[in-house]
């Protein structure tokens, strides 16, 4: 039986090995901006998106076996995480969302400033491109192929713009064309990404990508949607950071529009929806598989 917590263990191992070893030294020069990204990077956190980078590298292929032996796949999963790590500083700063916590943990700018974490947002959105340069997407893609996937994911068509409607529509009436604009820019934009990043460094033919992008759509809605649950049911020792936050700042969710027991049966439908097309796929997808239940029956 496939045990996801050793599969986690493992990965995120890995990949906090080799964040520690590529981000700049506390020490260097400007020592605190690099104090301060380091203490978003490694504040915690499930490390979800370069996992799941990992595991459709291996869903490829046995030349990915373990989600380990792609150099490529791991490159891009560092990206994707410190590109993920800058827009959980920018979220959390006065001017967007206002957080004091996060992942447990006073958010940057309470420890190191209001300017010193734009900084290092902005420092962290750059070495990822950095990263993603030193590496060629494999046949049959362009070389570029890796740095124009996060860029399209992470840009106004993407995250940022998901961000920028977000902070559009609080307070406004509920309504589901906006949520789901946001649901897909914000929040499902990288996730899909990350799975057809790690497609993409395994080689995948058109058929099995369009495959991981199905998967990566179907979860990344799921995730955004299960986080609406918790934040309207949790506590903020569970999560982490603030509890009921959405409803406080008149946050448009799916909760607002369509009620929580739709909420939690959109989740199960999009999770079904996500296991269903993995079996099409030539490698082990049973990592892919057991992500896709934790994503949407996870607690916090």
């Amino acid at each position: 039986m496939f045990d996801l917590q050793h599969y986690l263990d493992n990965n995120i191992q890995l990949i906090n090995t080799a964040l520690d070893q590529r981000l700049p030294a506390e020490t260097e020069r400007p020592a605190a901006l690099h104090k301060a990204m380091r203490y978003s990077v490694f504040a915690g956190g499930k490390r979800l998106r370069p996992v799941l980078c990992l595991a459709a590298a291996e869903a490829i292929g046995p030349a990915n076996a373990g989600g380990l032996a792609n150099a490529t796949a791991l490159t891009a999963a560092l990206a994707i995480e410190i590109l993920h790590t800058y827009t959980l500083i920018h979220d959390d700063l006065p001017c967007m969302d206002d957080d004091t916590l996060r992942r447990g943990q006073p958010t940057l700018h309470i420890v190191a400033g209001e300017a010193n974490a734009v900084l290092a947002g902005d420092a962290l959105l750059t070495l990822a491109f950095e990263w993603l340069a030193e590496v060629r997407a494999p046949p049959p893609y362009p070389p570029n192929q890796l740095s124009l996937e996060l860029a399209r994911a992470a840009g106004s068509r993407g995250v940022v713009g998901g961000q920028a409607e977000d902070l559009a529509a609080e307070g406004r009436a509920a309504d589901p064309d906006t949520v789901d604009y946001i649901h897909r820019h914000k929040t499902a934009a990288l996730l899909r990404a990350s799975v057809r990043m790690g497609g993409i460094a395994a080689g995948a033919g058109n058929r099995a990508l369009a495959v991981l992008t199905a998967y990566g759509d179907a979860i990344g809605l799921a995730f955004q949607i299960a986080d609406d649950i918790l934040n309207e049911t949790s506590t903020a020792a569970t999560l982490g950071k603030t509890a009921g936050s959405d409803r406080q700042r008149g946050k448009m969710t799916f909760i607002t529009v369509h009620g929580l027991e739709r909420a939690r049966t959109r989740a199960e439908q999009l999770k079904q929806d996500a296991l269903a097309v993995l079996d099409s796929l030539p490698g082990a997808t049973e990592p892919l598989a057991a992500l896709a239940r934790f994503i949407t029956e996870r607690t916090h």
